[in-house]
């Protein structure tokens, strides 16, 4: 692995539709960052299996963090070194093989967080409905895709994707206490939720720079890239961020003292990828 100016973490659900095209000039950008030898780890609530077909097509061949949090997935002799077993939560964790990929998990593996809501559910006399109890139909007509693309949805290593079944907003609030209660982590996305034991942004980041600060023998800053709605969980965790922002350009200029360490964007402004790519090369 070439030296590098920074390890860039990009939180790319605002940025890769499920369906269609990425936002205009991101597979440009993409392409830059290779040729600047630039890494650039990719972060999804999507699954190893669903996020395949986008990073085929825009040619990604670096690390991506998974399952919002939950593991880290390397492409096949990509450090040319073995990861250190990782501790999570004080506990030692050994890596997994899964598909074409290494993967140091984070969360537990299913069945743990399919037993924990079971579990909750039981105890909590509110009821939900986990896609994989769904028929393919259900699925397919319930999320709104095609059938192959909603089985892909479903198909996950580690946490399990579920929506409350009438529950009223009260209820909804103590069943999400009770479980974080337990050690489970919730994350909603639109009108499901997924749930997971253990998962962690801070913490896959954490462990996948300590695991290029090996590779390299010397600490590359760490940049995170998101909109808004996806920042959560990353920002705190990097030495540099940059916000895409929905502001206007003037509007983001001005704010830009707030918050000395991110550099706020507007993600609608002319030759957005070409300032980010720019700023991720700035030294601070």
């Amino acid at each position: 692995m070439r030296q590098t100016s920074c390890v860039l973490y990009i939180a790319v659900d605002g940025l890769i539709p499920v369906r269609g095209k990425a936002i205009s000039g991101f597979d440009e950008f993409t392409a830059a960052l290779d040729h600047a030898g630039i890494p650039a780890v990719w972060l999804t609530s999507r699954s190893r299996l669903q996020f395949d077909e986008p990073r085929r097509r825009l040619g990604h061949r670096h690390p991506f963090i998974a399952e919002d949090g939950c593991g880290i997935y390397l492409p096949a002799d990509y450090f040319h070194l073995l990861p250190d077993v990782a501790v999570t939560r004080g506990r030692k964790v050994s890596t997994l093989r899964l598909g074409r990929f290494t993967c140091i998990p984070i969360a537990k593996a299913l069945p743990a967080a399919s037993e924990g809501l079971t579990e909750l559910s039981e105890d909590s006399g509110i009821a939900i409905v986990a896609l994989r109890a769904l028929s393919p139909r259900e699925l397919s007509q319930n999320l709104g895709l095609p059938p192959r693309e909603a089985e892909l949805v479903r198909q996950r290593d580690f946490d399990e994707l579920f929506f409350f079944a009438g529950a009223p907003q009260e209820s909804i609030d103590h069943f999400l206490e009770d479980g974080r209660g337990a050690d489970m982590e919730f994350r909603p996305h639109g009108a499901l939720w997924s749930a997971a034991i253990g998962a962690s942004i801070p913490r896959c980041v954490a462990v996948l720079s300590k695991l290029y600060d090996r590779a390299l023998r010397n600490h590359a800053p760490s940049v995170a890239v998101a909109t808004p709605e996806f920042g959560s969980g990353l920002f705190g965790s990097c030495d540099r961020t940059i916000l895409l922002s929905d502001r206007r350009a003037d509007s983001a200029a001005n704010n830009q003292s707030e918050a000395p360490r991110t550099r706020e964007i507007p993600l609608n402004s002319p030759a957005v990828w070409e300032r980010v790519l720019e700023t991720v090369g700035a030294r601070v």
